[in-house]
């Protein structure tokens, strides 16, 4: 269940979205918060120079291991605009991080994708549970996602 204070970061994570799409980067942010509530570290998509793992989650699980304990990890929480990708959410569960609250699912994304004639990508798309067995996840959120399904219009439509 997603709590009222939570909108902020979610709402935090699609300024980041539209950060990296105005760089020319698909539109995703995350941003990792402690249990008490402080914003700990933001990123947001980075491929445009042609490395396509350099996604935020990405940059938060290596933030996380250099700057945080096991226990301070295992209580934080990531919010994310799009719903973690299965290397992402690997690397999310190698790091020991704790809840995943998303904006829009994998599966959203992939109608959206399919919807404007984009091929599916090199990785299967998977819920996040599935990668990582016992995580505590929350999302999509019905009035954030519209949002981002039109920042990824935006992207593949240039």
């Amino acid at each position: 269940m997603i709590a009222d204070h939570e909108r902020k970061y979610l709402e935090r994570s699609v300024e980041l979205a539209r950060e990296a799409l105005a760089a020319g980067d698909e539109p995703f942010g995350s941003l990792l918060v402690s249990a008490e509530g402080k914003v700990l570290h933001e990123d947001r998509n980075r491929i445009a120079g042609g490395d396509n793992t350099r996604h935020p989650e990405i940059a938060l699980a290596y933030w996380a291991v250099e700057n945080l304990t096991p226990e301070e990890r295992a209580r934080a929480t990531v919010y994310t605009s799009g719903e973690h990708c299965p290397m992402c959410a690997a690397a999310h569960g190698w790091v020991g991080l704790g809840r995943i609250v998303y904006v829009s699912s994998s599966k959203q994304l992939g109608e959206w994708l399919a919807a404007m004639d984009v091929p599916p990508p090199p990785v299967a798309t998977l819920p996040v549970e599935q990668i990582v067995p016992g995580i505590a996840v929350d999302g999509p959120v019905p009035e954030l996602a519209a949002t981002m399904e039109a920042l990824h219009r935006e992207y593949h439509g240039r």
